[in-house]
């Protein structure tokens, strides 16, 4: 198993776990590969330290990586956490979003959080109608159970 350090265009940083670093240029000349925070597809590896086991039972610690790296991945991963609490506390009503969200806004139906999509058009007519929106582009990767 090869766990290599990726990164998108967008500069995020994360791990991704293959079989061989052919299966790894396999996947990724095949657009399987995309960043977990925004989904980039323009992915590049970086240099990591291999973990070595000497048969001591005892691991060799990769080099500790920069403060400036580390202060990223939290960030990440409190966006990661913030999204998820977002998800699970909202309805996906897909692209019935303008509709349903003007439906709550008048009292037609219940209040409730819902997420969908919305045309340019249609977040612009909901914004003159006092309804508020906010627009938060979530990767395909995100939509699903991560493991």
């Amino acid at each position: 198993m090869k766990v290599l350090n990726l990164q998108c265009s967008h500069g995020h940083g994360f791990e991704g776990w293959f079989a061989s670093n052919d299966a790894f240029e396999t996947q990724l000349a095949g657009g399987l590969v995309e960043c977990p925070l925004c989904g980039g597809k323009e992915i590049t590896k970086l240099l990591s330290a291999p973990r070595l086991n000497l048969g001591s039972g005892r691991e060799v610690p990769a080099a500790p990586q920069a403060g400036q790296q580390q202060a990223s991945t939290a960030q990440h991963g409190r966006w990661l956490r913030a999204v998820r609490e977002l998800m699970a506390a909202t309805e996906d009503v897909g692209e019935r979003f303008a509709d349903e969200a003007r439906k709550i806004h008048y009292g037609e139906v219940k209040e409730r959080g819902i997420r969908g999509q919305a045309t340019r058009e249609e977040s612009e007519a909901l914004a003159e109608e006092g309804i508020a929106v906010m627009q938060i582009a979530l990767p395909t990767g995100l939509k699903e159970t991560l493991q």
